[in-house]
């Protein structure tokens, strides 16, 4: 299984190889930058690949044959579109996840409620969802992790369990405050990409293609999603599956 763990084991044989061999006959520097190379796209590719387990296991699908799937929302609570898709959930008896930002919490309480008293699960999406909030150090993510939670339970009561890491960026230091935090860790299988695809039949086509187990990705401040999310759940009924909540889903309780 490829891992960090894994990983840093193999190129640290290989860097000894390499020395060995440059002892014995002498090689060439650029040896060592290409396995330097190799190194830094493995990494980078299991920083970046959300579903690649790579530095933590992060449950991205469901282990079932049933044909049900979960879908989940991102980055609200939000004037646009959170309320609107809130109606159009209810409207055919679908209940989901959205892992919220703490920081939009605070000037969107009632909507947070909302969503909750809904039958909706809320998911911790880290409080400031900063651009290289991967790069923060261990107390300071740790530090914004439970200042959502603490946004969360203050209006709702309860603590979320399931954590989105923002951006889908995992490393170390994200894997120490999942750890820390007691954090269920939860990725996707379809990715809509609802903020960079504005194009309804492009988007639509993109998540078309469901399995059993699947997690899809959405965002609620995405109005390409609100567009093309009835058809989305026709389609998904027509195939012959259900829509079901995502702790349901994953058997996993969804608040600590």
């Amino acid at each position: 299984m490829l891992n960090f763990r894994n990983t840093n084991i193999a190129f640290v044989l290989l860097l000894l190889l390499l020395v060995w061999l440059d002892k014995m006959y002498g090689i060439s520097f650029w040896y060592y930058l290409l396995l330097f190379f190799v190194y830094s796209l493995v990494v980078f590719w299991g920083c970046y690949n959300v579903g690649s387990n790579f530095f933590i296991k992060i449950v991205c699908k469901a282990a079932t044959t049933k044909k049900e799937i979960a879908i989940s929302f991102d980055d609200g609570p939000a004037e646009n579109y959170t309320t609107e898709i809130l109606a159009l959930l209810n409207k055919n008896n679908i209940k989901a996840s959205f892992f919220c930002i703490g920081n939009r919490i605070e000037k969107n309480e009632r909507l947070l409620k909302q969503v909750y008293e809904e039958g909706h699960i809320i998911g911790n999406h880290s409080y400031s969802h900063a651009p290289m909030f991967d790069l923060f150090p261990t107390g300071k993510m740790c530090k914004d992790l439970n200042m959502m939670d603490e946004a969360t339970t203050k209006v709702i009561g309860v603590k979320p369990k399931f954590f989105r890491p923002p951006y889908g960026v995992t490393n170390p230091t994200v894997r120490k405050a999942i750890i820390k935090g007691d954090y269920v860790p939860v990725g996707w299988s379809i990715r809509s990409l609802d903020t960079v695809i504005k194009d309804k039949k492009k988007l639509f086509t993109r998540i078309a293609d469901v399995k059993p187990g699947d997690i899809v990705l959405f965002h609620d401040t995405s109005k390409t999603t609100l567009d093309i999310l009835q058809t989305f759940i026709d389609h998904v009924h027509k195939s012959g599956f259900t829509f079901v909540r995502l702790d349901k889903l994953l058997n996993i309780e969804p608040y600590a």
